[in-house]
């Protein structure tokens, strides 16, 4: 499933001008004078939890789609909020929350397998109450409801516990990707403004190196106490269990997850509890998902195809996740028959590697039911190559603002509809439009992939533009992609709107990348583009006109870059022209390009 957005005002960092709680708003005058003076009894909540800004796009959501996330109508200061369904007398909205599901989980299930870690295994018990010493040590430290609480580090326990802590407290979690520069974090993390920080110690030198520039009032180290750092191990191991609990209601925003956009800024897709609930309920009505599964996570969690794929739903029916601080072929293989592993999500290119690996022949594969792939196509010579060891790979389609399940192609279909993206689940709609909006119905017929269901985002944070411009007045994402369906309703994509280049799963927006490349002394003007690799899906490909005589190597350009980008966004080919070729209103025709270089 891809991960992707869309293509960033100026604003106080940790004041965000909304936190749109699309919910079904019953409440009377006094519940609203209550909530008031909690505000203002709770001055870094933002007052806009009242009313979202005039002018959001109203949401809608299919005829039938549960009443979790209804429309909101915004009329001047005071929102206008309905609901599809009628409520039953005294009946209310159970809470689906992440804190919440997972701490039922662990009550109902306390001594079933739960998470493992580098040969550790710790049962649901184990975990929650991991999870409540930490909600009591973000507590103690000042979070409270609407805070956000950010995460930078590799894939470890401490990533889920920290962001079940959170919603715990009714906090927003805010994973960091980290891969990225210092000054990359400090914008996300600015625009975010994280009360508290959480790193593992492999980042903690590169939060440092910009820490000046960082609004956080607190930093927890995972492993152990650091100068400027509390521990955040020995916090939680000396800490009673929190017991209380923040109901929290299926449209507060659960998670920011940051995807970059064509401007080179990245921006803040805010998940609702709603989301994340409703995106599982249609994964787990798409691909089986049983009580003993055992589902290797091996994707950065920072992803929302590692973080929501399968990790959630496994937990929600019961089942063990096994997780690899990174990952590793060899060691996937290895576990996989280590813990009978049944299912696992990845992108093209660790299947491949997985399979190109010495011990594939003889790896022990059996307990495979599924695998489950995106960020790009997978190729039919890899399709076969499971096949033969009769495992189904199913191909998805997703985006972080959509949580991320868009469309799923069953494993019936894997070859018979090669290439296809699939179906859409249950509870979401998807379909197409051409560039004056009009809905394309014919087979076959391109247009823009639009999606609606109670699994698409709340909005970007702080962006309320980016909001209106990307999810329209009948609530309608937009993603940016272009499709067709065939005769049988199935979805292939075959082009973007945008010029994002993919690679190894990794999304790269062209204009980060050439802002930074524009600042060497020998660039006169450069795009960067996606041309075809075997082994990542897409290559970074600078083509560079040049400022004098002289041109700079690939290794020149990749060097100067290091600092500012993170290693994937880095060119991996060089192209050196006289000019760029340009439409009459001076857009660089990129198409162009891929066709005279991608041959």
């Amino acid at each position: 499933m891809r991960a992707s957005s869309s293509g960033s005002g100026a604003h106080a960092p940790g004041e965000p001008d909304h936190l749109i709680r699309d919910q079904c708003s019953h409440a009377s005058e006094a519940s609203i004078s209550d909530t008031a003076r909690h505000l203002s009894a709770h001055p870094h909540l933002p007052a806009a939890k009242l009313a979202a800004p005039t002018g959001m796009a109203q949401r809608a959501y299919p005829t039938g789609a549960p009443d979790v996330a209804p429309d909101v109508a915004f009329d001047g200061a005071q929102p206008a909020r309905r609901c599809h369904t009628p409520r039953m007398s005294g009946f209310t909205h159970p809470d689906v929350s992440l804190g919440r599901w997972f701490s039922a989980r662990g009550r109902l299930t306390p001594h079933r397998r739960c998470l493992t870690f580098e040969g550790q295994t710790r049962t649901y018990g184990q975990v929650l109450d991991r999870v409540d010493r930490l909600a009591a040590v973000l507590r103690d430290g000042g979070v409270r409801r609407g805070d956000r609480v950010g995460f930078v580090g590799l894939n470890q326990p401490a990533f889920f516990e920290t962001m079940f802590a959170a919603s715990r407290l009714g906090a927003i979690f805010v994973p960091l990707n980290f891969r990225l520069t210092g000054p990359e974090l400090v914008f996300i993390i600015a625009d975010a403004g994280l009360q508290t920080l959480v790193a593992d110690e492999a980042h903690r030198g590169l939060i440092d190196g910009v820490r000046a520039d960082l609004p956080c009032a607190r930093y927890l180290c995972v492993e152990d106490d650091a100068p400027g750092w509390d521990g955040l191990s020995p916090l939680v191991e000396g800490t009673r269990p929190w017991t209380g609990g923040e109901e929290v209601d299926p449209g507060e925003v659960a998670v920011i997850m940051y995807t970059s956009g064509t401007t080179g800024r990245p921006k803040g897709a805010m998940l609702s509890h709603a989301n994340f609930w409703w995106n599982n309920v249609n994964a787990m009505h798409a691909f089986d998902v049983n009580e003993d599964d055992v589902s290797l996570v091996v994707a950065p969690l920072f992803h929302i195809g590692g973080l929501n794929v399968t990790p959630l739903t496994t937990w929600q029916k019961g089942g063990e996740v096994v997780l690899q601080r990174s990952f590793d072929p060899g060691d996937a293989l290895a576990d996989i028959g280590r813990y009978g592993v049944k299912t696992m999500f990845g992108v093209p290119a660790m299947f491949l590697f997985m399979s190109q690996h010495p011990g594939f022949a003889d790896a022990d594969l059996t307990s495979v039911r599924t695998l489950i792939c995106g960020g790009a196509p997978v190729p039919e010579p890899l399709m076969k190559t499971y096949n033969g060891r009769g495992i189904p790979i199913q191909q998805g389609y997703g985006l972080t603002e959509t949580a991320p399940f868009v469309t799923l192609l069953s494993p019936e279909f894997g070859l018979a509809k090669l290439g296809s993206a699939g179906k859409p689940p249950l509870f979401s709609d998807v379909r197409l439009v051409d560039p004056d909006g009009r809905v394309v119905s014919e087979p076959l017929a391109k247009g823009e992939v639009c999606a609606r269901g109670p699994n698409i985002m709340a909005g970007y944070w702080n962006r309320p533009d980016a909001t209106a411009e990307a999810i329209d007045a009948e609530g309608w994402f937009h993603t940016g992609d272009v499709a067709y369906f065939d005769e049988d309703g199935f979805l292939f994509i075959c082009d973007r709107v945008k010029d994002m280049v993919i690679s190894g799963g990794e999304n790269v927006y062209p204009a980060e990348v050439e802002s930074v490349l524009y600042d060497h002394p020998s660039v006169a003007e450069v795009a960067v583009i996606g041309l075809p690799d075997e082994r990542w899906g897409e290559a970074v490909t600078a083509v560079v006109a040049l400022k004098g005589d002289r041109a700079p190597d690939l290794e020149e350009l990749r060097e100067f870059a290091r600092s500012r980008l993170a290693g994937y966004k880095l060119p991996s080919r060089l192209f050196v022209v006289d000019a760029l070729p340009r439409n009459p209103a001076g857009k660089v025709l990129k198409y162009d390009l891929r066709e005279r270089f991608g041959g």
